[in-house]
C-alpha cells in the first residue's frame, strides 16, 4: 500500500467536508494516500467474490488510478485548474493499456492481472503525491487533485452498495446506533442562499448560490424510521393505488414490490438482509433502500410531502442546533436534477446528470449515508438517481403540507 504520512491530530479520514473542499497541499496528500488505501482494502475484500464481481471491483479501483493519472501526472495543464482544455492530449500513461481499459465502463480491452492494477494504483499515486509537493498553494493549482480525491472517496460508497447488493460481508462498515425521535421542526419564512459560493472545491452540481424564497415550513427532525414506514405497509400500502402516483405504481406491479429491497419481513417489525446477513433492524433506525416511488407513496398515505431541495438545505445547515439529524441515508427530494441559475458548462473531470422533466427524470437526493466518507459529507451537495432507484441507501423524510 501507499506510504503513510501523519499530523499530529488530525482524523484525516473524517476531515469535515468543508475543510477538505478547502484543504492545502498536506492535507490534500494525507487525504489522497488514505483515499487509495481504503480503495484498496474494499478492492481486496471482493477478492472472494464471484469472478465477473472480483472484476468489477478490480475495474472500479483501476479506474480510480486512471483518472487521477490522467488529470494529474498526465495532464499538462493541471495548473490551470478548472480553466484547463479538457481536450488538450495527454501525455503516455505508466500503464500502457491504461486509456483501453479504464477509461470508460465496458471496454472491450483485457482487464491486468490484480498485482498490476494494484502496482498501477501504488506507482500513480507516488507521482502524484511528488507533483502536489512541487504545485503552488492556491484553488487552480489544487484543483483536480481535491476533484480526484473527491472521485476516489466515492469510490467507497459505490462499493459498499454493490456489497449490499450481492450480500457480501466485507467488515468494512461499523454499525449504527439507534436513535432518539424527535419532533418535527418549524421555521419561518426566509431568504435562503441556495448552493454554493465560490472558493475552494465546488462541484458543478452545486454551482452557483443564488437566493430563493421559502416560505415557512414544517420539516421532519430525521429520515422516516421503520417504525413509521411499517404503519404504511400494515395499513396497505402496497395495495392502495390511490397512494401512488402513474409511474410509482406501474414500478410496484411491475417488480411485485411488497416491501423496501433487501426486507424479507414486514410485519410486526422488519427483519432485513444486512450484507447477507439477516439481521432485526431497530425501529428507530431510518428506513432505507427506499425508492423515490416508495417515498412519494408513503408521504401521500402520511397527508405530506417530500422537501424541497431549499428546504432540505436551510434545514440542515439552520437546523443543526436545534436537532435537525442528517447522514444516515441519503435522502430523497420532491425535485430534478437542474443547473443552478449562473451555472456556466461542465468544468473538467466533472460530469453533470441533467434531468429532463417528466415522472421518470431522475430525483434529487441531499446528504449522505452511513457508508459516506466524513470528507464528502456536506450539506449543500447534491446526487441524482433515477426514481426506481433502490440499492443505494437511500430513505427520506417529510414535510407538511
Amino acid at each position: 500500500m501507499p506510504r503513510e504520512r501523519s499530523v499530529q491530530g488530525v482524523d484525516i479520514a473524517n476531515l469535515d467536508s468543508a475543510q477538505m473542499r478547502r484543504a492545502g497541499k498536506e492535507l490534500l496528500s494525507l487525504a489522497l494516500m488514505d483515499a487509495r488505501n481504503h480503495s484498496l482494502r474494499w478492492a481486496a475484500a471482493f477478492e472472494a467474490a464471484p469472478v465477473t464481481v472480483a472484476e468489477s471491483a478490480l475495474w472500479e479501483l483501476g479506474h480510480a488510478g486512471w483518472f487521477q493519472e490522467h488529470w494529474i501526472a498526465r495532464n499538462v495543464q493541471r495548473q490551470r485548474g478548472e480553466r484547463a482544455d479538457a481536450t488538450h492530449p495527454k501525455l503516455a500513461s505508466i500503464l500502457p493499456e491504461a486509456d483501453a481499459v479504464f477509461a470508460r465502463p465496458g471496454a472491450a480491452a483485457a482487464l491486468p492481472q490484480a498485482q498490476t492494477i494494484r502496482q498501477y494504483l501504488v506507482d500513480s499515486l507516488e507521482m502524484t503525491l511528488e507533483l502536489l509537493d512541487a504545485a503552488a498553494e492556491d484553488d487552480d493549482a489544487l484543483y483536480f487533485y481535491r476533484l480526484a480525491l473527491l472521485r476516489e472517496d466515492a469510490l467507497v460508497e459505490r462499493f459498499a452498495v454493490q456489497a449490499q447488493t450481492l450480500g457480501l460481508d466485507t467488515g468494512l462498515l461499523a454499525p449504527r446506533p439507534a436513535n432518539t425521535p424527535r419532533a418535527a421542526l418549524l421555521f419561518p419564512a426566509t431568504r435562503w442562499s441556495l448552493g454554493s459560493t465560490a472558493g475552494g472545491f465546488v462541484p458543478d452540481d452545486e454551482k452557483w448560490a443564488h437566493e430563493v424564497a421559502l416560505p415557512e415550513f414544517e420539516i421532519d427532525a430525521q429520515p422516516v424510521s421503520w417504525a413509521q414506514y411499517l404503519e404504511f405497509v400494515e395499513d396497505g400500502g402496497y395495495d392502495e393505488r390511490r397512494h401512488w402516483g402513474a409511474a410509482g405504481w406501474a414500478w410496484a406491479q411491475a417488480v411485485g414490490r411488497r416491501t423496501p429491497r433487501h426486507v424479507d419481513q414486514m410485519r410486526q417489525g422488519v427483519l432485513q438482509m444486512r450484507f447477507g446477513k439477516p439481521m432485526r433492524v431497530p425501529l428507530t433506525h431510518p428506513a432505507v433502500h427506499v425508492s423515490w416511488f416508495e417515498a412519494e407513496a408513503w408521504c401521500r398515505w402520511a397527508g405530506r410531502r417530500l422537501p424541497g431541495e431549499a428546504e432540505w438545505e436551510a434545514a440542515a445547515l439552520l437546523g443543526a442546533t436545534r436537532g435537525f439529524r442528517w447522514g444516515e441515508v441519503r435522502e430523497w427530494t420532491a425535485g430534478t436534477l437542474r443547473p443552478y441559475p449562473g451555472f456556466g458548462g461542465a468544468s473538467p473531470g466533472q460530469v453533470r446528470a441533467d434531468a429532463a422533466s417528466g415522472t421518470d427524470a431522475p430525483r434529487v437526493l441531499r446528504g449522505a449515508s452511513f457508508a459516506t466518507r466524513g470528507r464528502l459529507r456536506h450539506a449543500k451537495s447534491r446526487l441524482a438517481e433515477a426514481p426506481a432507484h433502490d440499492a443505494g441507501f437511500c430513505g427520506f423524510r417529510s414535510c407538511a403540507f
